[in-house]
């Protein structure tokens, strides 16, 4: 049996695990459909880096793939596509057999492809010409054109079959314009009954109007996915800022990695099409009637709040509320705050309060992904213009928000910040911050932040994170010591409490499953519990093996890629895998050591994998306030026992519902519930 499980089939047993929340009939209705929206999002961003490098790279050379992956390519490449092809039959009948029933059950009728009726006919029509024609492109196809047609990245189009004058089959191609407008209109309501239309059902109700001269003989819907990975060549010389700019232009000019067409569009009309745009077969993947269904987000609820998940006001932390200055409150003891379910309005606070207090000096802070209108960017730049020094570290190597990451630090240079751009080959993914103050008595004094999680007010409310507030010297004198490094790497230092990529942390975490290995050889309880987000590295997950076959107790919660094979005889028997899928992404990484009781315990931004322990920045902190610890054990406890959300992933990959035979427990709900009663 293959020791690993691979990379890509594991993320899809995952996005899988996510459709099975689509069909779940104790979720609410459009909460369900927002499942459908995650999973087709989650497949999209799928083609365009997992799918697009794998493309890239098939006609390697054979050696040099044998290093890097335990089969071909081409043939890791046609398990995917199989693999993908069955989730998303089975996103379709979801769709077409339960969700679409149940709308309608619920008095919403979504059009999907039927005629729309008399009573809209108008109203659709004066949409189409007041709002949709505003962005339409229509082109004939016919030869006369000399360039060639580019297509968008990700952008939707019909492929419109036109039978002219003489007789004879022109194309058209037609842009559907999702991306300017709501991909779904409401209609007027007729009695009891909403209405719901897609502008592509519109639009093909007025195609005459667009193409008068022509008899309409079908219409069929494209996209196509491109290479969305920048390609940075050198990043050692130069000037990165310019090449990540440069990039970020050309990635909707990037390879084919999957070209989607509607299964009912005819073999001649998809030959045409195929030579048209220079694809290959391999380019080529049928798919429904619509595509880019992660619009769903868009979907209307005209019942709300009926049908969608009820609000989990977001916990106070009364000690905080309680003191005039979040530093007043730090000093007295550490503060462990735990996303969404306690407000993130502290951290902004932090922030904040920094930037206007006059006995704060100087503030430091690292960015990986930042909110497109930022409150702590904004109070980062206030502090520079009341006179302090900050001091940012900006990530222009996160994927996907590169441009959006150079907008904000464009911004804060201009207003006086020093801003640290990208390190050459590697990524800084940590999620920290240092504020030095002079306190009343005229003592430096520094106040560390360190989460799990971005400094995101956006993502803050759906992501599951832990940060913890401190002014402990063991824990800011090593932050300071971190951000030192980040302003010049030829600097040497060490760290002792916060494990850091590229200094210790893999050999700390070896220790430290070691220690668990030599309890357990002892006679002594030996129990390691891990929660990440993805478990990849092959030296990591073999240690997890040896602890294993040492009789140690390893319960890993791990909610997407897991490349360790779990409940193997001989190999992983005493491991389980949980996953968690619920109205919270949970993001956080914890890590449990029992110690013989001793119960090392940490928090941190690094996942398990080889980019996150060999090239990135991470870092990871240690808890040893009794009362903290509680917390966080008393999570990953819970979420253990979760048998309404949880499964557990089996040696084949399976996700397997949790049938513990205890009362429900939903562990997002039990864990908001038990930090409500505790505050």
């Amino acid at each position: 049996m293959v020791k690993y499980f691979d990379r890509d089939l594991s993320w899809l047993s995952f996005n899988k695990r996510v459709l099975m929340e689509a069909t779940n009939p104790d979720v609410p209705l459009y909460e369900r459909i927002k499942f459908l929206a995650i999973y087709s999002s989650n497949l999209d961003e799928f083609f365009r880096v997992r799918v697009a490098g794998l493309r890239s790279i098939v006609d390697i050379d054979k050696k040099k793939i044998n290093k890097k992956f335990n089969k071909p390519p081409k043939e890791i490449l046609s398990e995917l596509l199989e693999e993908v092809y069955q989730q998303q039959e089975e996103f379709g009948r979801i769709k077409r057999d339960e969700i679409i029933p149940q709308l309608k059950k619920e008095g919403i009728h979504f059009y999907r492809g039927e005629k729309i009726i008399a009573e809209h006919q108008e109203f659709a029509q004066h949409y189409f010409k007041s709002k949709i024609l505003s962005y339409l492109q229509p082109v004939l196809l016919t030869s006369s054109h000399s360039r060639p047609i580019h297509l968008e990245n990700r952008q939707l189009y019909f492929i419109v079959c036109l039978r002219n004058g003489t007789g004879d089959i022109d194309y058209a191609l037609l842009n559907i314009p999702s991306n300017n407008l709501s991909r779904f209109i409401a209609l007027p309501k007729i009695g009891d009954t909403y209405y719901i239309a897609a502008i592509d059902d519109i639009m093909r109700e007025n195609l005459d109007f667009l193409f008068p001269q022509y008899q309409i003989e079908g219409c069929y819907s494209i996209k196509l996915n491109r290479d969305a990975d920048l390609n940075i060549e050198d990043e050692y010389s130069g000037n990165l800022v310019k090449k990540i700019k440069k990039q970020i232009e050309k990635r909707d000019l990037g390879v084919p990695s999957r070209f989607l067409y509607d299964s009912a569009m005819p073999l001649p009309v998809l030959e045409y099409i195929t030579e048209k745009f220079q694809l290959t077969s391999n380019d080529l993947l049928a798919g429904g009637r619509y595509h880019n269904m992660y619009d769903l987000f868009q979907l209307s609820n005209p019942l709300k709040p009926r049908l969608e998940n009820p609000g989990l006001p977001a916990i106070r932390k009364k000690k905080l509320d309680d003191s005039r200055l979040i530093f007043h409150a730090i000093d007295e003891q550490d503060i462990l705050l735990h996303f969404p379910y306690q407000s993130y309005d502290y951290v902004l606070r932090f922030f904040n309060e920094a930037a206007l207090d006059p006995q704060v000096k100087e503030i430091k802070a690292t960015f990986y992904r930042i909110a497109s209108d930022s409150f702590i960017c904004n109070a980062l730049i206030s502090a520079a213009n009341n006179g302090k020094k900050v001091t940012v570290f900006v990530e222009i190597k996160a994927r996907f928000d590169e441009e959006n990451n150079l907008k904000w630090a464009e911004k804060m240079k201009k207003a006086g910040i020093e801003i640290l751009y990208s390190i050459p080959g590697l990524k800084v993914h940590a999620k920290v911050a240092l504020v030095i103050r002079h306190s009343d008595d005229g003592a430096i004094r520094k106040y560390g932040y360190l989460g799990t999680g971005n400094f995101n007010e956006k993502t803050a409310v759906i992501y599951a994170d832990e940060a913890l507030l401190t002014h402990q010297d063991y824990i800011t004198n090593e932050l300071d010591k971190l951000f030192s490094y980040l302003v010049d790497q030829s600097q040497e230092v060490s760290f002792q409490e916060l494990l850091v990529s590229q200094f210790n942390i893999t050999d700390r975490f070896k220790q430290m499953v070691d220690q668990e290995i030599e309890h357990a050889l002892q006679g002594r309880s030996g129990h390691i519990i891990i929660k990440l987000n993805n478990l990849q590295d092959d030296i990591m997950i073999d240690k997890l093996y040896e602890a294993s076959q040492a009789g140690v107790k390893v319960e890993l919660i791990v909610r997407a890629i897991c490349c360790l094979r779990p409940g193997v005889k001989g190999l992983s028997e005493t491991i389980t895998v949980h996953r968690i899928v619920d109205r919270y992404l949970e993001h956080s990484r914890v890590f449990y050591f029992y110690n013989n009781g001793r119960e090392d315990l940490y928090l941190g931004s690094a996942d398990w994998m080889k980019r996150n322990l060999y090239h990135r920045i991470e870092v990871v902190f240690p808890l040893h306030n009794p009362e903290l610890k509680k917390e966080v054990i008393k999570l990953v406890q819970i979420q253990l026992a979760d048998n309404v959300k949880g499964c557990e992933l089996d040696r084949d990959l399976n996700n397997i519902k949790v049938e513990n035979g205890a009362e429900d427990i939903r562990s997002q709900h039990a864990f908001y519930q038990w930090l409500a009663d505790l505050d």
